[in-house]
């Protein structure tokens, strides 16, 4: 067992709930974030002997992630930012019909919470003795190649890749390693609609396989426990039937 810890954003649920679990199994410290309380809760209440802590908070706003790594950095050091909190949007919506508050909420959750979350970890790993931690985003198949109607989400997640990129240049220096995970069909809550039958490139509507959401929390975890002086940039796991290569 190990004694490391980590952030999680995005813990109440999906694939941030299955990340919190299967680090806080391996004896990690694990602070989980999200917007709901009762969310973190049921989170809490699966997790083995290590509970972790929950933290209530916004990641789109910035006095939620000041307060949630004010807290995290007076308990000790931080080892691990999982960046994993993200909305996909409106479904179905034609781009011209999309409102620019819907818009605005995809970007700000999934890329300024991003960001906010990977500036306030990158400033406690900079500055902690000894230096250092790791930053993994929660990137996705659609940081490659879109769905149909997914305009924001494509769009966030393709800027997420750049973000991950200039933070793993800029945190060389200072011992933090940042990669992204590119997930695909996960079986959790948000992509339930998937089995059912989805839009498709070719304007059909059609059924896709999804993958085991533990597979993905294993990935996680192995890419959080190298060691620092190396890093698994960029990570694709995707459900093995799934429309992605040819997609579009």
């Amino acid at each position: 067992m190990n004694s490391k810890v980590a952030v999680v954003t995005g813990a109440g649920s999906g694939i941030g709930r299955a990340v919190a679990l299967e680090l806080a199994g391996a004896g990690w410290t694990v602070h989980m974030v999200g917007r709901r309380a009762e969310k973190l809760e049921e989170t809490a209440e699966l997790a083995p002997d290590n509970v972790p802590h929950r933290l209530r908070a916004d990641v789109s706003r910035e006095e939620d992630v000041e307060r949630v790594f004010r807290v995290v950095g007076d308990l000790g050091r931080l080892d691990l930012l999982f960046n994993n909190a993200g909305t996909f949007g409106p479904g179905g919506v034609p781009f011209e019909e999309l409102s620019y508050d819907a818009w605005r909420h995809v970007v700000d959750t999934n890329l300024n919470g991003a960001f906010l979350c990977a500036r306030a970890a990158y400033r406690l790993m900079k500055s902690q003795e000894p230096s250092g931690g790791r930053i993994i985003n929660n990137g996705s198949i659609s940081a490659h190649t879109p769905r149909p109607q997914s305009a924001p989400y494509t769009a966030t997640k393709h800027a997420l890749t750049g973000l991950t990129k200039s933070l793993a240049l800029d945190g060389r220096s200072h011992g933090i390693a940042v990669s992204q995970i590119d997930i695909g069909n996960a079986a959790t809550e948000m992509t339930e609609r998937m089995r059912a039958g989805v839009l498709q490139a070719n304007g059909e509507f059609a059924p896709e396989p999804v993958m085991d959401v533990a597979d993905v929390a294993r990935t996680v975890r192995h890419m959080a426990e190298l060691p620092l002086e190396a890093n698994m940039q960029f990570v694709t796991v995707l459900a093995t039937g799934m429309p992605y290569v040819g997609r579009g």
